[in-house]
């Protein structure tokens, strides 16, 4: 995704599709090159995704009492899903920067903590939140599509809101899917702020450090026009579908083993 979004690719990495692109990836620099970054991501997926669904599931809770008492308010997953968003983005914001910047063509970066160092040295810590902003600009839509949509999905097809296994991946995936295609000009903008890609940046004059979001709306635009704001839309669709599919069903399942078990103490 992170390639495909590139703006001004250089000749050696410019794919067609997906399934060119990773096949490009193995064969021209090796096996394990599509899973750079792998380790600082899984580093702070832990904490993000344990304040995100905490603070979802109490802010849902409270905020369906007061707009709709008993019942099940979209207004309500729509605002819990954005506020549980901040607190995600705020740990996961340093992981994302280093995590595409390691898998950039010809990346300069060894391992995670010499990319650490090396930005913090030439950039700064505020490298690390450059594109914070952008990314809560893209993420609040995101997950209030998100929420909003796997509610939605569960009310039709699993309206006793039972634990369904099927029903919690198949409302995930659709959730992810939805809200992926809906915000992909946003991820592209987000994708530029954090790599800083020094070919597209020279190619309109731009010295020094792009930051921003309004700067890189206007980047994107200058480069690839109203087109370039979906670049790699299917890889994106394609990644979050699985991920938020299993995210779902995993949340799911200790929700209903955790609560299973409190209500047998009792």
């Amino acid at each position: 995704q992170t390639r495909m979004q590139s703006l001004q690719p250089d000749p050696k990495a410019q794919y067609r599709s997906v399934y060119e692109a990773l096949k490009k990836i193995v064969l021209t620099e090796g096996f394990w090159r599509p899973l750079r970054g792998i380790n600082v991501t899984m580093l702070g997926a832990g904490p993000a995704h344990a304040m995100y669904f905490a603070c979802y599931e109490k802010m849902k809770k409270s905020l369906s009492d007061t707009i709709q008492h008993g019942g099940n308010s979209h207004l309500a997953n729509g605002i819990a899903g954005s506020v549980a968003t901040l607190l995600h983005d705020a740990v996961m914001n340093p992981a994302e920067v280093v995590k595409q910047r390691m898998q950039m063509f010809n990346s300069p970066y060894k391992s995670v903590l010499a990319c650490v160092r090396t930005v913090q040295k030439t950039e700064g810590f505020g490298a690390f939140y450059r594109s914070y902003t952008t990314q809560l600009t893209m993420n609040v839509p995101f997950q209030a599509i998100h929420f909003i949509t796997y509610e939605f999905m569960q009310e039709q097809i699993n309206p006793r809101r039972e634990y369904n296994p099927r029903s919690h991946i198949v409302s995930g995936a659709v959730a992810g899917a939805v809200a992926a295609a809906a915000t992909t000009p946003l991820d592209v903008c987000k994708t530029l702020l954090n790599t800083q890609e020094n070919m597209a940046l020279s190619s309109v004059n731009i010295s020094g450090h792009l930051s921003g979001m309004v700067n890189a709306f206007k980047t994107v635009y200058q480069l690839g026009g109203v087109s370039g704001y979906f670049r790699g839309v299917q890889a994106r669709v394609i990644y979050q579908m699985p991920s938020t599919a299993i995210a779902w069903s995993v949340y799911e399942f200790f929700k209903y083993f955790l609560t299973k078990r409190k209500l047998e103490k009792r």
